[in-house]
């Protein structure tokens, strides 16, 4: 109930509640000077003083806006506006003596009350501190911080962090031994030797290394050293540096992700899709995923009639479900938790909402976690797209847009053939529906999204290296997350049925000099034959069974052309309907007795015969034994 009420107390009324504290603590200060002075006529000499007395301060303490100061900034400039209103209180007091004449109270009496003042003012001040930091406490479980550096910025952030909702700094580390054992700011200073019996012993979540002024490199081994603890490690700059120079905390020195797209990001470019969606019934599958989430905060920004958020990770589900319902108060969000693979959920979470828009982005996409999972994989990313796509036609959906892949072309992975496969289903879909509009979405690889090599590039770096890339030649295409939604967002405007949308990418980007760029942005230089004495070196580990060299966007060359000069709709053959139920007849028996052979078998003759209708390029021969 007292947290309740800290929390709802306007400020306003914290202000009259500590006008009144100091009012008080004048009337006590008074009556204490008064019996340690022995004045006989003490009690009756405050009736008289106390009312103008209160009168004079509560006007100071008002006029210096002392009673508006919050507990936790309360400082030497606040204790010398203190000391103000006590000077004001012993004039005030003397000029009383005079007038009331026989009445009058000693000089030494009203001296010793504003000193008194002074003391208890504070003392409340701090015991007030005390009382509504601890019930802060009780009420939010705040992350424990531990800062490396007890210095000026250390101290600033500790400063910073006794108000936080979120973070509690825990305690100091220092390596000048003159620190160690030392309080500062209620926080003791450790050794850095006791950091890993830290991290146990009080849970610490998160290593601030409060150095500004130590070298890059410094900071960096320090930070590799650290993260074996399984503690988030982050440099801080100076706040100076903040101040002056924008600068940012960060695990590794950040890297613009715009300036790795080789090209002018076009999220500016695109028009807006608000009135396609507003008062919409929007299903998402997959919402938990990079992709996923961001297409329901892009569409919950076009104020739809119900976002659904269907996904099968309860964690994931959890997150953006309540990250948007802090974001968006007034839009309205329903969870399903649950796997695309069920009929019975997608068929009822589509009829229970009465979905208008179906976005069916739930898929495995990491390369090598399918192919060493090659039946999940499948039955997730064929056989789920295949039921979601079903049951939208059945249930009268007007729109259903597929997420795929770049590598979903001439694929030579299981991710990238199980990807190829679902967008042929929806293409057989499209021709048969005659209510429900099927359109595909293809882009390359997402800066920064969960699994891509951007965080893996990051993670190297945060650890000194070595840079892992296949190969010095490799390329592929990239586009932001900003970018991969507002197509998927337009294609959802612009489909007629069947339709294949592309983003004009501009030319692919080199991995090997993406990586030189990001190593550089770090603060370190590339360790190479030019340069021996370099931080971190950069490994070819070599392209895997499987793996391209370059990544491809369009099967074929017959390209239309859409409302937007940046988006190209592809308008690609298909497999005939009877291939289409012949292969999920046998993927299903695949699955079913964990068939390795026939699995492959009839990916290879799917994508085969998609190959055939093709003249202008050459067939592709799968293998699904390596990692596109």
């Amino acid at each position: 109930m007292f947290y309740k009420l800290l929390t709802t107390l306007s400020h306003e009324r914290k202000a009259l509640v500590l006008l009144t504290v100091d009012l008080m603590m004048i009337a006590v200060a008074l009556f204490l000077s008064l019996g340690l002075s022995n004045e006989s006529h003490s009690f009756l000499t405050a009736l008289w003083y106390l009312p103008p007395l209160l009168l004079v301060a509560g006007g100071v303490i008002h006029l210096l806006g002392l009673n508006r100061i919050k507990l936790n900034t309360y400082g030497m400039d606040d204790i010398t506006s203190t000391f103000m209103v006590a000077v004001a209180f012993v004039l005030t007091g003397l000029a009383l003596g005079v007038l009331l004449g026989a009445q009058q109270m000693q000089a030494y009496t009203l001296v010793q009350a504003g000193g008194l003042f002074m003391l208890l003012s504070i003392a409340s001040r701090i015991v007030m501190l005390k009382i509504v930091q601890r019930t802060y406490a009780k009420q939010v479980m705040r992350r424990r911080v531990l800062i490396y550096g007890a210095g000026q910025t250390g101290q600033q952030l500790a400063a910073a962090l006794q108000t936080d909702d979120e973070f509690a700094a825990a305690c100091f580390a220092d390596d000048d031994t003159n620190l160690q054992k030392l309080t500062i700011l209620g926080l003791r200073v450790h050794s850095p030797n006791k950091i890993p019996m830290l991290v146990r012993r009080i849970g610490i979540e998160r290593i601030i290394l409060a150095m500004p002024s130590a070298d890059q490199s410094v900071r960096m081994r320090l930070a590799k050293r650290l993260s074996g603890l399984g503690c988030e490690v982050l440099a801080l700059p100076s706040f100076a540096d903040i101040v002056l120079r924008g600068e940012e905390s960060t695990a590794a020195a950040p890297v613009a992700l715009n300036s790795l797209l080789g090209r002018d990001a076009v999220k500016d470019e695109l028009p807006e899709t608000k009135s396609t969606y507003h008062g919409r019934r929007i299903l998402v599958t997959g919402a938990g995923g990079s992709i996923g989430g961001e297409l329901c905060r892009q569409l919950a920004r076009c104020k739809p009639a119900e976002l659904v958020l269907l996904d099968h990770s309860e964690f994931a589900l959890y997150q953006v479900s309540k990250s948007l319902r802090e974001s968006h108060p007034n839009t309205k969000f329903s969870s399903v938790l649950g796997s695309v693979e069920h009929p019975e959920l997608v068929a009822d979470a589509l009829t229970t909402y009465d979905i208008d828009v179906v976005f069916h982005a739930a898929a495995y996409k990491h390369v090598g976690l399918v192919q060493e999972n090659m039946f999940e994989g499948v039955r997730n990313n064929v056989i789920g797209t295949r039921v979601v796509a079903e049951e939208a036609r059945r249930a009268g959906v007007e729109r259903f847009i597929l997420v795929s892949t770049d590598k979903a072309v001439r694929p030579t992975s299981m991710m990238g053939s199980s990807k190829r496969l679902a967008e042929l289903l929806i293409q057989d879909l499209a021709t048969r529906s005659e209510h429900t509009k099927f359109s595909m979405v293809r882009f390359g690889n997402v800066l920064g999204s969960s699994g891509s090599v951007i965080p893996l590039f990051q993670q190297q770096i945060r650890e000194m290296g070595p840079v892992t890339v296949t190969n010095k030649d490799v390329t592929r295409y990239f586009m932001t997350v900003d970018e991969a939604v507002r197509l998927v967002l337009l294609a959802g405007t612009f489909s007629r049925g069947g339709d294949v949308f592309v983003l004009d990418m501009g030319q692919p980007v080199s991995i090997y000099a993406m990586a030189r760029k990001m190593i550089e942005a770090a603060g370190h230089s590339v360790r190479d034959e030019q340069n021996p004495n370099g931080d971190i070196a950069i490994v070819f580990t070599g392209l895997k069974e499987g793996e391209k060299m370059h990544e491809e966007l369009l099967i074929g060359s017959d390209m239309l052309t859409t409302p937007h000069p940046k988006i190209m709709r592809a308008q690609e053959n298909q497999i005939s309907r009877l291939a289409v139920a012949g292969a999920l007849q046998d993927l299903r028996r695949a699955i079913d007795t964990r068939d390795e052979e026939l699995l492959n078998a009839t990916l290879t003759r799917c994508i085969a015969a998609d190959a055939v209708s093709y003249p202008d390029v050459n067939k592709p021969t799968l293998s699904v034994v390596g990692e596109g």
